[in-house]
């Protein structure tokens, strides 16, 4: 699995983290002050990359977490077979894959796309 251990604190708005077994990105980062009994703790919020469903996760800071390892990749759109899906050419490895196009995108033929990918879930940015 593509994904690495980072302590909670070192999050930031924008990066990505696993919740609930997720790739998320974080939406919105916060922290709490030490208590008398306890440590200080951080609120994250974020959408799930692949399936942009909210999550929310609380932890002390200093609590190990794993984070995701995307990797941002160069495609070509070599067929667009109906309104919502598109076949890609990898610009590195020349494979083909079948892709959802985003509802606001509008892509033809020898579009150059930027795309995500991680565990051989793939999305069009």
């Amino acid at each position: 699995m593509a994904k690495e251990q980072k302590e909670v604190r070192d999050l930031d708005e924008g990066s990505y983290v696993m919740m609930d077994d997720v790739p998320c990105e974080i939406d919105s980062y916060s922290t709490a002050k030490p208590g008398k009994h306890g440590s200080a703790k951080a609120r994250v919020e974020g959408k799930g990359v692949f399936d942009d469903k909210k999550r929310n996760l609380s932890q002390p800071v200093d609590a190990k977490i794993w984070v995701p390892i995307i990797e941002r990749k160069q495609g070509q759109v070599v067929n667009v077979e109906s309104a919502d899906v598109a076949q890609v050419m990898d610009l590195d490895t020349y494979e083909t894959i079948t892709m959802k196009v985003p509802g606001e995108e509008t892509l033809s033929e020898d579009d150059e796309i930027e795309y995500l990918e991680y565990e051989g879930q793939r999305k069009i940015v």
